[in-house]
């Protein structure tokens, strides 16, 4: 996938969000990906063990 494609996927979201009125989405949506990226992000270091405690 190309830089443009990615940020049509985020255009059409926000679209759909704007024009269907699920604004609730958002914010489960930025929560995943927050979530997400902490997990890969600390998946090999010494923090993962503290990490894993919280769930």
């Amino acid at each position: 996938m190309s830089v443009s494609d990615k940020l049509s996927i985020v255009g059409e979201f926000w679209a759909f969000m704007r024009v269907r009125k699920k604004w609730w989405l958002g914010p489960i949506v930025v929560m995943l990906l927050l979530l997400s990226l902490l997990l890969v992000l600390t998946e090999g270091s010494a923090l993962a063990p503290f990490i894993y405690t919280l769930f």
